[in-house]
């Protein structure tokens, strides 16, 4: 499965980092997952008194760790807060780096215990009885166990792959972080909405030859209100090529072939872009006996509780939507927590 590479984030106040129990632990929670909704539900649950930990494959909030690094959120910073912690930013929307330095003092002033660069590679045991089986960076293997679990892995670990020939070369990326390695080179864009269009303005008023393709007929409507009108008038003048209703048939070293509506045209290019979204790891839940129904492939889960159909294995977070990963941001799934940590304290209660 493809993962981020493990590059490392300073912790926020080290001095802060708890002390981790020597002796096997059975923990009341393990969160899989440490972004904002994971944290948020290791905040609610500890302060409800239960003992719990949080494992993720990356560094805290890795998600948006490698989110671009001029990223500026389309959101304000109060609607980002989690463990009644503010936010303060000078800013009217926060940046990557505002956010990243927030969670990392959030983490640190509830020294929750994060374990870092943690692969889940399975699950096994049952609810009040679960054996998390972790690998870390240099392949040595542990197990955590706890009795109950929750779910917070989003879905921007998993892109969207659009299965052509070429999409294997290491020019083509399916994240966008910074513009500068791309000054002066032919750079395609794949995709239509905010990603693709923001990368697209970035690359090019830092000196890459940017052309965007999008399989619909223009940028999407939905492209937020300050950019739309920016990357549109960008395509007018001819400074960003554009070809709607068209596709990358195949990536070559050295070139594109785009299948157009006047035909197939081959283009110079150096680097690729493919912003074709990104799902949730649904092999991963389906690994530990949770189902999905309907379309969208919604997890069955108790929605007042966001317990699933395995009995104490919690959902938060984006992947309580399935693949309608439009519906669950921060700003809502950080209420997930609560929701997980009320439905805890009444279970693990009836179990003592």
């Amino acid at each position: 499965m493809p993962h981020f590479p493990p590059d490392s984030v300073p912790d926020a106040a080290p001095q802060t980092t708890p002390v981790r129990p020597t002796a096997e632990t059975l923990y009341d929670l393990l969160v899989i997952g440490a972004g904002p909704t994971g944290l948020s539900c290791a905040i609610e649950a500890q302060r409800s008194g239960l003992r719990v930990v949080l494992v993720d494959k990356g560094c805290v909030c890795n998600s948006l760790f490698h989110y671009p690094s001029h990223m500026t959120f389309f959101t304000t910073s109060e609607l980002l807060e989690i463990g009644d912690i503010p936010f303060p930013s000078p800013n009217a929307k926060p940046t990557r780096n505002e956010a990243l330095e927030y969670y990392r003092h959030v983490a640190a002033h509830y020294k929750l215990d994060v374990r870092q660069y943690q692969r889940v590679e399975r699950v096994t045991g049952s609810n009040e009885n679960f054996s998390v089986h972790i690998v870390d960076r240099f392949g040595r293997q542990g197990i955590l166990l706890a009795r109950k679990l929750a779910i917070a892995t989003g879905y921007y670990d998993l892109p969207n792959y659009m299965n052509i020939p070429g999409e294997e070369l290491s020019k083509v990326h399916h994240y966008y972080d910074d513009p500068h390695p791309y000054f002066g080179t032919d750079v395609l864009l794949i995709g239509g909405k905010n990603s693709a269009a923001i990368a697209a303005l970035e690359l090019w008023r830092h000196g890459a030859r940017v052309t965007l393709v999008h399989r619909g007929a223009e940028i999407h409507r939905h492209v937020k209100y300050w950019i739309k009108p920016d990357i549109e008038n960008r395509i007018k003048n001819g400074e960003i090529t554009a070809y709607f209703s068209s596709n990358v048939i195949e990536i070559t070293p050295d070139s594109v072939m785009l299948d157009t509506p006047d035909g197939r045209v081959n283009l110079p290019n150096d680097f690729v872009f493919a912003m074709t979204g990104y799902r949730p790891d649904f092999s991963f839940l389906e690994s530990m006996g949770i189902q999905f129904e309907g379309p969208d492939c919604l997890p069955i889960c108790d929605p007042d509780t966001l317990e699933s159909n395995v009995p104490g294995i919690y959902l938060a977070g984006v992947i309580v939507a399935g693949s309608r990963t439009n519906e669950i941001f921060i700003e809502n799934g950080r209420f997930h927590g609560r929701q997980i940590a009320q439905s805890l304290v009444l279970s693990l209660a009836a179990h003592k």
